[in-house]
Parts: structure tokens; sequence; C-alpha cells
């Protein structure tokens, strides 16, 4: 049983000892105080005064069997983490700055809605992060400036990263005793807000329409989910590939989709869909891989009564996704002989049920996936030329998670947040010893495996951590570091080949801008126009140390 030997003047204090703690437990006044953590955890001993446990320091003649515990007044630290608790859990976005208009705080609401890593951009200025798209000043550095709120405000902007939002916002000041200490904004998604204008004005014109003969327009209850807004990213690979598939979704041209498996080639079909002139109309997938031969038959085009035993008159894939849009999930793995009859659907727009006779017209559009490179799939004989030609009229390539590695940081924090939700949890980020760890592995399963990463670690993350720390993220992403480094050295071939002389101009890049900026990364990587998280990345990769790069002694290889 521990007991109190001595407690200096302070510690006395913050205590409440009134000089009488000698002799009695430290466990029964305060017991968080009792074992050091990585994690703050706060003791508190009266009403609105809470103490935290510092790191304590080694002492070579201290008694046999005793021990030292240092700590501090910690009110404000507590404070400081219940209201950013509240904050995060408030669903309007809130942003809040300084006096010098540098970004404090983002809560996860505005992380959401502008798809930023929040370490990206803390402590820059906010005109840095965010452009008004109509040339007006942004509300907070102005409510700043003048003192005095400004209510109800619409506003549209671009984050760095080329993300548009439109919305309506309430901006106030924050002054204490006639000085200035910052400003923030409490806004609405305006984007979310008309979306649902829109859906009270479709179901207005469906009781109308039930009162009129005849038939109307509907949209289908077998709809696509997904949307372009769903796609997280900052990256300059993903917003490109969202950009290609916005305008493709315009017309109606057939889309091959490739991606390795769970980079999300789906969301990309469903995006496409939702943004075309079909989105009222039908969306079926059926996965070419799941299914046998003879069965993907009758599911795409239908069968007719007694064409085999037990088949009954039932219309196939291609009539129910009539007037909109049908998507074949891996079909590299549909059977070359099936793939020839889907040849005269994408030439004629007609099908014929398997035991019918008579013709029928579609009006489809089909998108394709595809988890191999199609020039592959056609040089083993898995996918036909000629369908690939139809299929494949516009080719989208989704890069994988390694080829866009500034998107895990804020992936990662997308998935916390829907976790917390599923599994009732409060956890607010992974540290940046776990950040290290994700942005060292090389993620073969791509978003889907970091999807299931978080939620792993959030199912065996002790209830009353808030930080997603390496101890329990899966065991072959944690250890992954020193294959990383095995990993980064073979990423840096030797100049003589063409990927090695593009690595090399990579590095004499960074390294030029590098001295440019006298070595502030985040003003490097917003001239590189990458986040910080990927140019961090990127100098540990090419082992460049900034110190010696400023003072002209960095080796060269």
């Amino acid at each position: 049983m521990e007991k109190i030997l001595s407690v200096n003047e302070t510690g006395d204090r913050l205590l409440h000892g009134d000089g009488r703690l000698q002799g009695t437990r430290l466990q029964d006044i305060a017991e968080p105080l009792c074992e050091e953590s990585d994690q703050p955890v706060y003791a508190s001993v009266v009403f609105g005064e809470y103490l935290l446990r510092c790191p304590t320091p080694e002492l070579a003649d201290l008694p046999e069997h005793c021990r030292m515990v240092v700590f501090r007044e910690a009110t404000n630290d507590a404070c400081h983490d219940m209201l950013i608790g509240v904050l995060n859990q408030i669903s309007e976005p809130v942003i809040l700055c300084d006096a010098q208009c540098r970004i404090y705080l983002l809560n996860d609401a505005a992380v959401k809605m502008d798809s930023i890593v929040t370490q990206d951009v803390l402590g820059e200025n906010i005109t840095n992060v965010y452009r008004s798209r109509d040339g007006s000043e942004l509300m907070v550095p102005e409510v700043i400036r003048e003192k005095r709120p400004n209510i109800n405000k619409r506003q549209y902007y671009t984050t760095r990263y080329g993300k548009n939002v439109d919305i309506v916002c309430n901006n106030f000041p924050i002054v204490q005793n006639g000085q200035v200490l910052g400003g923030f904004s409490v806004m609405e998604d305006w984007s979310a807000i008309d979306s649902l204008h829109k859906q009270i004005i479709d179901l207005q014109d469906k009781l109308v329409n039930r009162t009129s003969a005849g038939r109307h327009k509907t949209k289908s209850a077998l709809s696509a989910k997904f949307t372009f807004e769903d796609i997280i990213c900052i990256s300059p690979a993903m917003s490109n590939v969202i950009a290609q598939c916005k305008r493709v979704a315009k017309n109606d041209s057939s889309v091959m989709i490739y991606g390795e498996t769970g980079t999300g080639k789906e969301m990309f079909a469903q995006s496409i869909h939702n943004a075309s002139n079909r989105a009222d109309g039908p969306f079926l997938a059926i996965n070419c891989a799941a299914i046998p031969e003879n069965l993907l038959e009758s599911l795409l085009f239908g069968t007719e009564k007694g064409a085999y035993t037990g088949a009954e008159h039932r219309p196939g894939l291609f009539e129910q996704a009539n007037t909109g849009t049908l998507l074949l999930d891996e079909i590299n793995s549909m059977n070359i002989n099936l793939q020839s009859k889907l040849l005269r659907v994408l030439q004629d727009g007609i099908i014929r049920r398997v035991g019918g006779s008579s013709e029928i017209h579609v009006d489809v559009r089909v998108l394709s996936n595809i988890n191999v490179p199609p020039s592959q799939a056609i040089a083993e004989n898995k996918l036909r030329r000629d369908l690939f030609y139809r299929l494949g009229v516009v080719n989208i390539s989704v890069p994988p998670l390694r080829n866009r590695r500034e998107d895990i940081a804020l992936l990662a924090k997308h998935f916390i947040m829907q976790c917390n939700k599923k599994l009732v949890r409060n956890v607010r980020n992974i540290d940046g010893a776990t950040l290290e760890r994700f942005q060292a592995y090389s993620w073969p399963g791509n978003v889907r495996e970091l999807q299931h990463a978080i939620e792993h670690a959030m199912n065996v993350l002790p209830d009353e951590a808030s930080m997603i720390t390496p101890d329990y993220i899966p065991d072959l992403i944690a250890s992954s570091s020193g294959a990383a480094g095995a990993e980064q050295a073979q990423t840096v071939p030797s100049a003589s080949s063409l990927s090695g002389a593009i690595h090399d101009m990579e590095r004499q890049t960074i390294c030029k801008v590098l001295r440019e900026t006298g070595g502030n990364i985040s003003e490097a990587a917003r001239i590189l126009k990458i986040s910080r998280q990927n140019l961090q990345y990127r100098i540990k990769r090419y082992k460049i140390d900034i110190a010696a790069l400023l003072t002209g002694t960095i080796p060269q290889w």
C-alpha cells in the first residue's frame, strides 16, 4: 500500500491537502496520477480543477521502494479537450482562427465537408487554404478586422485541393477585454440543404401526379447511392480522375473502369450514373465472377417459360435497367463465349431472352469494372478484344492507395467518424506514429484495407482511449516500417532507368523548392501542389536532409 511520504508546497496546494497529505494514499485522492500514460489522463480533485501527470525525471538517490510523481495544473488542457469533444459531435461545420487569421481548429463536420486533413492546414493563414469563388472576402478575416458579427451570409469558396463548397454561415469575432483573440464561422452545407429542397419538390410532384391520369416518371427504386461528393480525396491523382468522370457522365458512351481490388471502382460507376441524364432511371450491378455462366446468361438476358427445367417468364437485367445503367463488375471473369453475346446488345440495343424468339429493344448504358489492366486481360484471353472496344469506349484508371498517400490521413479520419457512429465511440483521430505506419505500408487491399484497419483498431481500442495508436492496428501494418524501408530503397532506383530518371527529377525538384522556401514544409507543399504529409513522406523516401540541403552539404546520388 503506497503512501505519500513527502509533497512540496505546490503539490499540496493543487491537491488541496492543507498540509495533511503525508501518510495518505495518492490513489484515494487522485488515482489517475498514479500511473504514467502516453495519452492525457486528467485527475479532478475538486469541481472545475484538473491535474495532469508529467514525465518523471530519473533520480539516482531515490530511496528503495519509493517513486516520484510529478504533476501540474491542467484545467485549461482539460477544458480545451472537452470543448473539442463537444465541437466534434455537432453536425454544423465550424472553423476557428486566431487574431492573425491562422487556422486553429476545424471540427469533424468541417473536415468532412471540405475534405481537408486538419494537420495540413493548422497554423496556416485561412486565405492560403480557402479562396472565394466570387472574388469577395472570406467571412472570418472580415469579422476579425471589423470586430463585429456577420450573420446568415451565403459564400462560395474553393479549397486549395480544388473542392468547391457552397455554404450559409454565421461568423463571429472573439473579443475579450477589447482584444480580438480570433474569429470563427458556424456553417451549413448549402448543397445538402439544396438536395433536401429537391427531395421535397419531388415528393410534391409525386403527390400531384397521383391524382393525374396516366403514367408519370419517378426516380427508380433501383438507384445508385454514391455521388462524386462521397469520394474522399485531396490528391491531384484522384481529383483528375473525378474531373474526367464528371465529363464522361454527360454522355451515354460505355465506360470501362480499371483499378485494383478495393480502390472504389463501383463508387465511380454509381457516381457516373447519378451525374448523368439517366440518374432518374434504374442502376443495376452484377458481379460476373460470383455467378456460374449459364445462370449469368439468364440473369442478364432473361428467360422464357420452358427454356429449361424450372425456367419462368422473367425479364433479365438488361430489361430491368432500361433507360438506366447496368454495371458489369469484374467483366474479365465472364466466360469468353458469353462475352460474344454481349456484342449485339452493345451494338444494336437488342436482346433475346433465353428460350425466346422475339427481339426486345433496350436503352441501357453499360459500365464495366476490371481489376487487371485490360491489355493483360486481352493477352490472357480473359477479355475479347472486340468486346473491349465496345465496353471501353472510355477508359478510366483509378489509382491505388499507395500512389495517393496524401489521402491516407483524410480517409482515416473519415472512417473514424463512420465507426464512431457505428460502434458508438468517441475516437478523435490516429496519432503521429500510426500515421507514419500507414504512410509506410504498401496497402495491397487499398482503401478497403484501410477502412478495415480503422474498424479493427476501434473494436480493440480501450473504451477510454481517444486516439488510435500503433498498438491497436493490425500486426501486418504495425510492423510495416522495416519492410517499408526496403521497399523505399527499391523505389529509388538508379537514374539509368526511366523510372530512376523520373525519381531523380522529382527529388531534384523537391530539393530546389525546399531551398527556395528556406526549408518551410508548408510553403514548399503549397508550391508543389501536394499535401504536407505527402511532401514529408517523399522527403523521408528520398532521404533528404533539410539542414544539410540549406547549408549546401547535402550528398548527391
